[in-house]
């Protein structure tokens, strides 16, 4: 008889803290907290966004959401978030249909836990 393990992925997101404490010391923390919590709705919304078009077999609208939220994650410091959407526009680009449902699977989780991340670094201060 033959025995299935269920695999766990987990993944560690990398936050680069110095550029979340560069934003709050620019901004000052009530500003900074305003500013991040609107770079993270608008990271949300890029996420939606490229999960809905790589449903829909739209590769065009797919690359331009994950370059967004590749350089929307990079400037708040989202680093594991801002490398997987990167992979996914290029992968995307490259019609590598494989690896981008693997890939959008791993964008999933990496931008839930990042948001999750970065918000509980700036609300704790």
């Amino acid at each position: 008889m033959a025995q299935i393990s269920a695999l766990a992925v987990s993944e560690v997101v990398r936050v680069d803290s110095r550029r979340v404490a560069e934003i709050v010391t620019e901004l000052g923390e009530t500003a900074a907290q305003h500013v991040i919590g609107l770079a993270l709705e608008q990271l949300a919304a890029a996420l939606t966004t490229v999960d809905e078009a790589l449903q829909a077999g739209d590769m065009g609208q797919a690359v331009a959401q994950a370059e967004r939220m590749s350089r929307l994650a990079w400037q708040i410091g989202l680093l594991s978030l801002a490398g997987v959407a990167m992979d996914l526009g290029s992968t995307a680009e490259r019609g590598d249909m494989a690896a981008l449902a693997a890939i959008r699977a791993r964008l999933l989780r990496v931008g839930n836990r990042s948001l999750t991340a970065i918000w509980d670094r700036t609300a704790l201060g």
